[in-house]
């Protein structure tokens, strides 16, 4: 980003008036608020970070804002309004977290793959589909995505691309199972009783190290930052 690009994002972002907190631990703070020249918007802002988790805060913004960038125009996705290194503004998006009352019709979770794989055809893996609160159902009743800061974005799609895609699907179907498991169709039964080898390993050495940092160290709640999402949209 140019420097007057940044400065005007840097600018525009001090004009956000805040009107709810979203979320506030070691990474920063998430807020909802207005623009007079955005409408309603979204905050990140690592500025609050801890100093020793400021680097790994903008790292994460900055993986946010590219691939948010790589899927401008993408329907059911937040729309990227500036990056400055420092503070992340992006569109709201009008819904409810799934976890909130599951999907209003089962044809919910067929839209939501089709979305995942327009994402994916884009050169992007959201990486964090396990978390219900990640996925909303919009005010018209489609899928949305949101909390790309796990996401990678490349124009290769190399193997580990492909295993990345697959994970994404994998996880979008655990949840089809949980609220809609008769309409699971064989392939996709396939896909979830067959994980693959880096969900395998995450599994049985990482994720229990992930837990105790998530949970202990930062207080997050079960559904592993459902709490991050105040009233409806995100």
């Amino acid at each position: 980003m140019a420097a007057t690009t940044r400065r005007q994002a840097a600018v525009e972002a001090e004009r956000v008036q805040v009107e709810t907190l979203l979320k506030a631990d070691l990474f920063g703070r998430v807020e909802r608020g207005h623009s007079s020249r955005l409408g309603p918007v979204v905050r990140r802002d690592t500025r609050a970070a801890r100093w020793w988790l400021r680097p790994l805060a903008r790292r994460l913004a900055r993986r946010e804002a590219a691939a948010l960038a790589a899927l401008e125009g993408l329907p059911g996705v937040p729309r990227l309004l500036s990056w400055d290194g420092r503070v992340l503004l992006r569109t709201w998006l009008e819904g409810r977290p799934l976890h909130r009352g599951g999907p209003p019709d089962p044809d919910w979770f067929e839209a939501a793959r089709r979305l995942v794989c327009r994402l994916h055809r884009r050169g992007v893996c959201h990486n964090d589909l396990a978390k219900e609160p990640n996925l909303l159902v919009a005010a018209d009743g489609r899928p949305a995505l949101i909390d790309f800061q796990l996401a990678r974005v490349t124009r290769r799609r190399s193997r580990w691309f492909r295993l990345q895609a697959r994970e994404d699907l994998r996880h979008l179907l655990k949840h089809k199972r949980s609220y809609a498991p008769a309409r699971l169709r064989p392939r996709e039964r396939r896909i979830l009783a067959r994980p693959s080898w880096p969900a395998r390993l995450w599994r049985r050495s990482g994720k229990r190290l992930y837990l105790a940092v998530t949970r202990g160290l930062l207080g997050w709640a079960d559904r592993e930052g459902a709490g991050d999402r105040g009233g409806t949209g995100a």
